[in-house]
Parts: C-alpha cells; sequence; structure tokens
C-alpha cells in the first residue's frame, strides 16, 4: 500500500536523525547516560508528540511514549527496543525497533485508529552494555532486578554509574522505582534488524524469532614462562601464547561440531615482543545457544580440554565466567500471529533465533515476549556499514499494523490466557 511506501521513507530518515546524534565527530556512538542519551530522548519525545502521545522518562533513563486507549483502566501492550549504540556501530541497530512504532502510531493518530490497550513504547537507554559493561541495565530496571553493586561499575574514564546517574539527574537509589508489574501487561513485542544473513540467504524480508540465544562468557588466564625466542629449545618452552592458540582452535572445533557459536574475541599477549616467548596470555570466550542443556554440555567439555592442553605444556590455566543468560522462547500464541500477520502481506514465513541478545531476553521475566526480524544488508551490524532497504522497511510496516490489528480484533485483552 501507498502508505506504507510513505511511512517507510520517514522511519529511513528518522534513523538518520538519530544517526547524527553522537559523541564522536568520525562515527556512530552513543552511550548511556551520556549527553547524547538525553538529546535521542528528547528527539524521540517530539516524534512521540507529533503521533498525539505522552512521553516521559523513567528512572533508569529509558524513554517511554503512550498511545492511550480510551479506557483509562485498559491493560497495556509493551513495543520496544534501545537507542544506544556500540562505538562506530550503525544507524539502525535498535532504533529501527524505537523509530518504527512512533512513525507507525503517528499514522494511527492522523486516521483515529484506536486499540483496546494502551500501547507503550520504549526506547532502553542501555541494551549493548557499551559504556559499564553490563548489559541490559534499562530492561533490567524494569524487571526488579536492578542491583545494589552496580553502583560500583566504571566506565573507561573511571566514572562510576552511580555518578553517572546523578550526573543525568537521576538517583541510582531511585531507579528502584522503574519497576513494571506485570499484572496489566498484555506482552511486549521488539522489532530489530536481523544482524545476521539468513533472511537474506532466504530471499526473505522479515522473520519471527522463536527464541533468543543463551550465551556464557569467560576470561582465561594463561601462566608459563617468558623467555629468550633464540635461547629456548622448543621442546622446553612454557609459550601461553601457542597454549591459546591451540585452546581457540579447539573452541571452534567443538562449538563447529556440535552447531553452535562460540567466539574468541579478545586476546591479550605478554610481553608481546618479537624476540620473546609468551609468559603470560588472556583471551575471552563467548559461547551461545538456544540451548542451554547443549551450551553448558560444550562449555565444560572446553575447560576440560583447556586444562588438559595446560598440563600437557606447563601451563598454569585459571578461568572466571563474567556472564551467563538463559535461552529465552518467544510466545508461541504472539508466534503465530506474527504468522498469520506475515502471510497476509503475502510473504512466506520463516522461523530463526537470534543468536544476538536483546531487551526481549530482560523484559520475558515480565510478561509474553514476541520479536520481528527485518532483513540487514549482507548480515552485516555494529558496522557502519549496517543497511536496511526501504522496501523492507515497508513491509515491515504492513507486517506490523496486521499483527496489531489481529491482537485487537482478537480482543487480546485477557491476560491470564497469555500470562
Amino acid at each position: 500500500m501507498t502508505h506504507y511506501a510513505e511511512l517507510a521513507q520517514r522511519v529511513m530518515d528518522y534513523c538518520d536523525d538519530l544517526g547524527k546524534i553522537s559523541q564522536s565527530i568520525d562515527y556512530i556512538d552513543r552511550r548511556y547516560l551520556s549527553q547524547e542519551h538525553r538529546l535521542a530522548n528528547d528527539l524521540s519525545a517530539q516524534w512521540a508528540r507529533n503521533a498525539g502521545m505522552q512521553s516521559w522518562q523513567d528512572t533508569a533513563g529509558n524513554f517511554w511514549a503512550r498511545y492511550p486507549c480510551d479506557d483509562i483502566d485498559a491493560p497495556r501492550f509493551l513495543i520496544g527496543s534501545h537507542l544506544d549504540t556500540v562505538p562506530n556501530g550503525g544507524k539502525y541497530d535498535g532504533m529501527l525497533g524505537v523509530v518504527l512504532p512512533l512513525v507507525f502510531l503517528q499514522y494511527c493518530h492522523q486516521q483515529n485508529i484506536k486499540f483496546p490497550f494502551h500501547i507503550d513504547v520504549i526506547g532502553f537507554g542501555d541494551e549493548e552494555g557499551t559504556r559499564f559493561g553490563s548489559t541490559l541495565l534499562g530492561s533490567r530496571a524494569l524487571t526488579g532486578k536492578w542491583q545494589a553493586e552496580w553502583a560500583e561499575l566504571r566506565d573507561v574514564h573511571n566514572v562510576k554509574l552511580a555518578q553517572a546517574l546523578q550526573t543525568f539527574g537521576l538517583s541510582f537509589d531511585n531507579v528502584k522505582n522503574a519497576e513494571l508489574s506485570p499484572h496489566n501487561i498484555l506482552g511486549y513485542f521488539e522489532i530489530h534488524i536481523e544482524q545476521g544473513p539468513v533472511l537474506e540467504a532466504n530471499d526473505l524480508p522479515v522473520g519471527i524469532v522463536n527464541a533468543i540465544a543463551g550465551a556464557r562468557r569467560f576470561k582465561f588466564s594463561l601462566a608459563g614462562c617468558a623467555g629468550h625466542a633464540g635461547t629456548v629449545p622448543m621442546q622446553l618452552r612454557q609459550d601461553t601464547l601457542v597454549a591459546a592458540s591451540e585452546m581457540i582452535l579447539d573452541i571452534e572445533n567443538q562449538a563447529t561440531d556440535a552447531g553452535l557459536v562460540a567466539t574468541v574475541g579478545k586476546l591479550d599477549n605478554s610481553p608481546n615482543g618479537v624476540n620473546v616467548i609468551s609468559g603470560n596470555t588472556t583471551f575471552s570466550l563467548d559461547i551461545r545457544s538456544d540451548d542451554d542443556a547443549l551450551r553448558d554440555i560444550v562449555v565444560n567439555q572446553i575447560l576440560c580440554k583447556c586444562q588438559e592442553i595446560g598440563k600437557r605444556r606447563g601451563i598454569t590455566v585459571t578461568y572466571e565466567e563474567t556472564h551467563s543468560a538463559p535461552a529465552v522462547t518467544c510466545d508461541p500464541r504472539l508466534q503465530k500471529t506474527l504468522e498469520n500477520a506475515i502471510v497476509s502481506q503475502g510473504i512466506s514465513p520463516m522461523t530463526l533465533f537470534s543468536g544476538a541478545g536483546h531487551d526481549a531476553m530482560a523484559m520475558a521475566e515480565l510478561c509474553p515476549v514476541a520479536m520481528l526480524f527485518t532483513r540487514c544488508e549482507k548480515g552485516i551490524s555494529h558496522n557502519p556499514k549496517e543497511a536496511i532497504d526501504v522496501n523492507d522497511v515497508a513491509t515491515t510496516l504492513g507486517v506490523f499494523d496486521d499483527f496489531m490489528q489481529q491482537l485487537s480484533a482478537n480482543s487480546y485483552t485477557n491476560t491470564p490466557e497469555v500470562a
């Protein structure tokens, strides 16, 4: 329909506008509780007013906008994603899921389209965890899982989270007031770029997320003995970099064999000299699957193998787990509603799981959740080359429109049925 094309271009323009709000002049970089975070919230609030919506900022710094139901006591349906970015990231990751519903609700306001429930759009302040190293701070605040020890989290400038909140005009002690009661929440829906190549490989503009992979992360520390590169025989070396290399290859092989994903994305080496045998090496491990039990089996196998490699090479191996999150299954009823909406647009429905984490993982503790993926070019994300097609955005709008109509027509207001 022609109005989807027009709305899609507005979505693209709004994403461009948000992409200009950055703490770097060279690339997109918008972090939690920064001045740029405030500017992004303010711009989103301006768009919300254009949609006849009420807007506010909660005690965790999340942006909110409500498209109200005529019945003030009606339940609420939540739609959202995040407004923060990684450094040198793209302009659609997270932002699409905030901007698109705002643009759609502008259209509803103009056409006097009503719903039998309040629609709350959320722009989470922190999903990426870029500033303080702990992900999903914004959405976890809504679940009541805000942790007292987070006050001491520090950014690269040694600013504590509690101090950053105060500078932003908020209070660490008051963040608990952002917690939501689940009793009147019908569900949570998130639109997001796929951040992978599956939809493109299948020539599909959108796809249904059935689960979000659970992730575990570790830091491995290897201690050996630094030495002269020319005088220590190969068979007598305690070279931690070589040991780490063998471990990393084993991680790749085990993950491949098990059909899950594992990444060693960070490696530090010491003394790191061209003519010095490595004596200390650390590396990270990020391992993910939609099957927690399978992931945990592979983790145990990896840990055992790393110890075996270390023992054989005379290397001391220690590790610490730095993150653990279970897989999240999306609500079957909402998935079926999405499937019907996709079919109504003349598209074959495809279901896939998300290997990336999303705010929906936290929101699943409050209510049923669902996610819709939009195709992105070559699956590239967390990268300035991140790109989506305006026609795919129009299709996403059509699916979203039909999805919301189904929720209304089917009286999706019975909280006990979906809880």
